[in-house]
């Protein structure tokens, strides 16, 4: 992978009422929108941010790639994301269709193609400043003890580390909190100032949403 100018993305959070995290969507479309509605979500005051992972394996990917074009809405990238603009920019589908990308042979042409491309706009780490600190999210980890914006970092473990959160790693300095997604769990695991939030929704599990501000 190489070195793209949109590693890192920093938002001020305080223009907006509330800031939410999401963990994987991974194409429930409608199970996030029935927790917006439940949360009262409103996309002309509030932002949702996601921890990457938005397609593939659930029902919906494509409506929920289109989502990525509203202003109400940000990303980072996820392994599914990144799987994804490979296989566009290769013509190799198949390490993407093992993992659940099949539904873009299904999905209307020219819109899924144009719809996946927004993708390549999707920053690996998202530096948040809200009201009550900083928050970093990325999609598997941060791989490095010591976070400062523009660090070169493995781009590749970004997007796929477990190790920290299998290893029990410690806290990560440089910031107040730390979001990720990626490895199913029961339950939201928070350790020290890490945030792991992906609660298997595609697999019958909760889709956690958790408000920054």
């Amino acid at each position: 992978m190489g070195r793209p100018g949109n590693i890192y993305q920093r938002i001020d959070g305080t223009q907006w009422r509330h800031v939410w995290v999401v963990g994987d969507i991974h194409g429930c479309f409608s199970m996030l929108m029935a927790k917006l509605r439940q949360y009262r979500f409103d996309p002309w005051q509030d932002l949702l941010v996601s921890v990457g992972d938005v397609i593939d394996r659930g029902p919906d990917s494509l409506r929920c790639l289109k989502l990525l074009r509203k202003r109400w809405i940000v990303a980072v990238r996820g392994n599914h994301e990144q799987m994804a603009l490979d296989a566009l920019a290769t013509g190799d589908q198949f390490m993407w269709f093992m993992n659940g990308g099949s539904w873009f042979e299904q999905a209307e042409q020219p819109a899924a193609k144009f719809a996946l491309e927004a993708c390549w706009q999707l920053p690996w780490i998202l530096e948040l400043h809200c009201q009550n600190g900083i928050h970093v999210i990325a999609h598997a980890d941060y791989p490095d003890d010591d976070y400062q914006w523009l660090k070169e970092i493995d781009l590749q473990r970004v997007l796929w580390d477990r190790s920290r959160l299998m290893n029990s790693g410690c806290g990560i300095h440089g910031a107040d909190h730390f979001w990720f997604g990626h490895t199913p769990l029961r339950h939201r695991l928070d350790r020290e100032n890490l945030h792991y939030i992906d609660t298997g929704a595609v697999f019958g599990g909760e889709l956690t949403l958790v408000q920054l501000q």
